[in-house]
């Protein structure tokens, strides 16, 4: 009889990095269960972690190389290839130049030690500048008010959510994510700790959330309100005199022009337009600034907005000027075991000028343009038109604004080359499909999200399984696809790599190794965060740049949005934002049947108020209608929505031809992406402005 044998690693769907219990036989899963000894997570694990065997065992997954024919996708050896990869590319590169090739990288990069390593190595040798990712969907916001702030992108400080006394959440909804940009399993105990210590939880969002319910109390705003509130409530302090910069006051330049900018936002001013009344206001701002220790944190619905950029931007003002900033219980620096902000070099950003997309003009940072453009850049002719592309682990058809123009883009293509496990409703148009490894058969240390970690730990997990038939790890393709462009012999591998980085790295006194990692299978923990700003600023003299031009500057544009809102509702008067369900993750756990089991049906969830006034019932099917687009599905009446705001889920709309994910098929539903419109940016950052799309619902 065959042994039942344990491992342990991390789960790698979300940023959570939940320790796991997996118990195999004869290289499949028995149990997925939480690891109680993981110092991070804890014993706690959300439903997606399940899917981790689903994934390994879907017989739908690509297990060969594939090239589309005329007649449907034929399998290839992998010399054949990238042999032609190569004479493709470099055809395309040579004669429209290195521009004309583009790459867009989806979210699963992020999870996974192999990509995180050997991402930029490709990216050097393909030389191209048209560079997409999923961040400019979601996170973008938060890493250019870090770089003009900090001095670097990477520099983002997270709540010190266990020893907080007073947590203010901004369009987060951390019970459902996890804690996205402030990696935190286990939240709804985290919260409810706060409470039972005496200390307060308080939730700001158009739709009373899972986390709400958990709240102390939950202010309904109104979408796209956010920076408002936020500078009513740096007015208040201000004001009332309760600033306070604690340990950090020598290093804060601009509070004067701080002041001097936010002046005329008062509660009394922004009261209507944010949805919450002036004196509710003062005593959020007055309870915040008094809190034995406090934190904002702002997330999805705050950065995926026309004002992402200075939603995050006031969100780290509010927390340095109520003295919350680098102390216990406010916002912290972590210090990850592999830092990538260690590395970054002093820079100077008010001397940054950002190069600007092709087509529209939209800002790049952090070495890539905005998704919310890349149609243009395919659809658009001219010199430097994108004409081939690398999709790797993404699918921006469902995930990225203006999803349906984007399919229309990719089949313009020249050549397309996708590295994933799936035929998707991206991948589908690639001329040729890399199938990679994933979940339970890579290596994994988690490169990013320790940077993000509300705790400092490291955890380091082998492979719990082999590669299936032909599949290759990602950062093998990654190395492939560098010889077949002409680049360098790659002779590191991720453990080579991150073995050096953990002995040059902040715990190397303590003699961290990889070696030592394999020795600890459930994870290291390296302690609670500590106040270290003045290690960790990457500005040329160290100092916290808390007005920075590009914010101050972009303030008219918040002032205008005060007489301008109601009038933009005349043909679209209800405003869409999206929600995430813990039953999946963006597009890539759709072909879980245990995950889609429990997501139900995709609806659009509308307010009591609106529906009468409609005429919609619950269950009726209605047509959802934007600028950009229309959609056919069921309404769901649903009193936790403010009115006047509807809602769907995001992620779905597996009703294409051409895919093979027979799970997701059984279940379609709809994309929020056919609705949201690619031209609704934050025109600071770039990043899509996914919430508060205007919309009209037609009942049939």
């Amino acid at each position: 009889m065959s042994q039942t044998l344990t491992h342990y690693r991390n789960c790698n769907i979300c940023e959570a990095m939940c320790g796991l219990e997996i118990a195999h036989r004869d290289g499949a899963v028995v149990t997925i269960k939480p690891d109680r000894r993981d110092p991070f997570s804890r014993g706690h694990i959300c439903p997606k972690a399940v899917a981790l065997q689903d994934f390994h065992a879907d017989p739908e997954r690509i297990r060969t190389p594939l090239r589309r024919t005329a007649d449907g996708w034929q399998p290839i050896g992998w010399d054949q290839a990238f042999a032609e990869i190569g004479r493709r590319v470099r055809a395309i590169q040579q004669q429209h130049g290195a521009d004309s090739v583009g790459v867009y990288l989806g979210n699963p990069n992020a999870h996974n030690l192999g990509s995180a390593l050997f991402l930029p190595r490709f990216q050097r040798v393909l030389g191209s500048r048209n560079r997409y990712s999923s961040a400019s969907a979601d996170q973008l916001p938060h890493h250019v008010a870090a770089s003009q702030m900090f001095g670097a992108g990477l520099a983002i400080a997270v709540p010190d959510i266990d020893r907080t006394d007073f947590l203010l959440i901004i369009g987060g909804n951390p019970v459902v994510s996890n804690g996205s940009m402030m990696s935190a399993p286990g939240m709804p105990a985290r919260l409810k700790s706060i409470v039972r210590r005496g200390g307060r939880v308080v939730v700001v969002d158009p739709r009373r959330t899972e986390t709400a319910r958990l709240a102390s109390e939950h202010f309904a705003i109104r979408p796209e309100a956010d920076a408002l509130l936020l500078c009513a409530l740096i007015r208040v302090v201000i004001d009332d005199g309760l600033a306070d910069f604690g340990d950090v006051a020598d290093l804060v330049d601009g509070y004067e022009r701080l002041a001097a900018a936010t002046a005329d936002f008062t509660p009394e001013r922004v009261a209507d337009a944010v949805g919450i009344a002036a004196a509710d206001i003062r005593r959020l701002a007055r309870g915040f600034a008094t809190a034995r220790s406090a934190v904002c944190y702002s997330r999805m619905g705050a950065s995926t907005q026309s004002f992402g950029g200075l939603c995050q931007w006031l969100t780290v003002a509010l927390n340095v000027i109520t003295g919350n900033f680098d102390r216990a219980g406010g916002s912290m620096f972590p210090q990850p075991a592999l830092d990538l902000l260690a590395r970054a070099p002093r820079s100077d950003p008010a001397a940054r000028r950002p190069p600007r997309s092709r087509v529209r003009g939209l800002p790049g940072h952090g070495g890539e343009f905005p998704v919310a453009t890349l149609a243009d850049e395919i659809l658009t002719d001219g010199d430097g038109r994108i004409r081939a592309l690398f999709t790797i682990a993404g699918n921006p058809v469902l995930s990225a604004p203006g999803g349906d123009r984007l399919d229309q883009a990719f089949a313009r293509l020249d050549f397309m080359v996708a590295i994933d496990i799936y035929l998707n409703e991206t991948t589908r148009h690639a001329d040729i499909v890399l199938p990679a490894t994933s979940g339970l058969q890579i290596a994994q240390y988690d490169v990013y999200f320790n940077s993000f970690a509300v705790r400092n730990t490291a955890k380091y997990s082998p492979p719990l399984f082999a590669a299936l038939a032909e599949q290759r790890d990602d950062w093998r393709i990654l190395q492939g696809l560098i010889a077949c462009l002409g680049g360098p012999d790659e002779p590191a591998t991720p453990e080579s790599l991150l073995d050096a980085a953990l002995r040059s790295g902040a715990y190397r006194d303590l003699g961290l190794s990889l070696d030592m990692l394999l020795a600890h299978p459930h994870g290291i923990d390296l302690g609670p965060l500590r106040p270290c700003a003045r290690e960790r600023l990457r500005t040329p003299d160290g100092r916290i740049r808390l007005a920075p031009d590009l914010f101050v500057g972009d303030l008219p544009r918040l002032r205008d949005a005060l007489a301008t809102d109601a009038a933009a509702r005349s043909d679209y008067p209800l405003r869409l934002i999206g929600r995430r369900l813990v039953w999946n993750h963006n597009t890539w756990t759709h072909n879980a049947p245990r995950l889609l089991k429990a997501a139900g049906p995709i609806t659009v969830q509308v307010h009591p108020d609106d529906a009468r006034r409609l005429g919609i019932a619950d269950g009726q099917l209605v047509t959802v209608r934007s600028r950009s687009g229309r959609l056919r599905l069921p309404a769901e009446i649903d009193p936790d929505l403010a009115p006047g705001v509807v809602s769907m889920a995001q992620g779905w709309g597996h009703d294409r031809p051409g895919i093979a994910m027979r799970h997701a098929c059984a279940q379609p539903g709809a994309s929020i992406n056919s609705l949201t419109d690619a031209t609704r940016v934050d025109p600071l950052t770039g990043n899509a402005a996914f919430n508060g799309t205007p919309v009209a619902i037609d009942p049939d």
